[in-house]
């Protein structure tokens, strides 16, 4: 299995580190979900290669290799990186996809750079209500920000704990661990993410979306019902459901994941 290069450009922020697999195929922004970096995305590089994509995961400023911003940032912060990338590689204007926080990001991207994006695929959008975000944001006050290390090392159970309990029939124990570590090695605070997550009104902005659109989900995601309510947000954007799976799809269940994508990509017109 060939790799994606990795590079480096200089946004708003600092240094924005991306992978890409280079070619001449179409260009495709991968925005990852919080609190991950576009890694999360290492099994379907070649996939998306191989069906004539030129995928490029970029990693949100503050995650993995990207520095963070000064300050607590929001997720209109976040999509600033893409333009930057997108200007790095002599890119006029590409695709772009987004998992869950990462669809927020890829949102906000086609929304605030309208002639930088081609098309929007969501993954898991997530159009919360006010409540539904007051709720959400009780997992960042209550066990993110206070988040410490502690000498007898309980902080990692706990956080593996909280993380495998997303765990399914498919999980692959040995990338659940990997999720585990990356947020606690990355540039920024993890909580940044979410945080800026549940702060965001996706919904406003899905009704802004003026591209060609798809929300893609699976059955088995958390955050499955808020699927079906973007579909009524807007009906005229394509949908696409995958069985099963859990949060981490784009693992589960690559080769489905990918024909998704690369279908909606090469489409002439949205199906519903």
């Amino acid at each position: 299995m060939s790799k994606p290069s990795r590079n480096y450009c200089v946004g708003k922020f600092g240094h924005i580190h991306f992978y890409d697999t280079g070619g001449t195929g179409a260009p495709l922004v991968l925005c990852p979900q919080a609190p991950m970096s576009a890694r999360q995305f290492d099994r379907v590089y070649d996939l998306l290669t191989a069906r004539g994509i030129r995928a490029i995961g970029v990693d949100t400023p503050g995650f993995g290799m990207s520095d963070p911003p000064p300050f607590v940032p929001r997720v209109e912060d976040f999509a600033t990186a893409v333009p930057v990338v997108l200007d790095h590689l002599g890119i006029a204007a590409a695709h772009i996809v987004g998992h869950h926080t990462g669809a927020m990001i890829a949102t906000e991207a086609a929304v605030g750079y309208p002639k930088r994006i081609l098309s929007l695929i969501m993954n898991g959008p997530v159009p919360l209500t006010v409540a539904e975000r007051t709720q959400f944001q009780s997992i960042v006050d209550d066990f993110e920000k206070p988040f410490k290390a502690k000498p007898d090392g309980s902080h990692l159970l706990d956080w593996w704990k909280r993380r495998s309990a997303f765990a399914n029939a498919a999980t692959d124990w040995d990338r659940v661990t990997h999720y585990v570590a990356e947020p606690l090695v990355g540039l920024g605070p993890f909580w940044y993410g979410h945080n800026a997550a549940f702060a965001y009104d996706h919904a406003a902005s899905i009704k802004r979306v003026a591209q060609r659109a798809m929300i893609l989900t699976n059955t088995g995601d958390q955050i499955y019902s808020h699927a079906q309510l973007t579909r009524q947000l807007r009906p005229d954007f394509a949908y696409v459901e995958i069985p099963g799976g859990g949060i981490d799809i784009v693992d589960e269940a690559p080769a489905a994941w990918v024909d998704a994508v690369a279908t909606f990509v090469f489409a002439k017109s949205d199906t519903k």
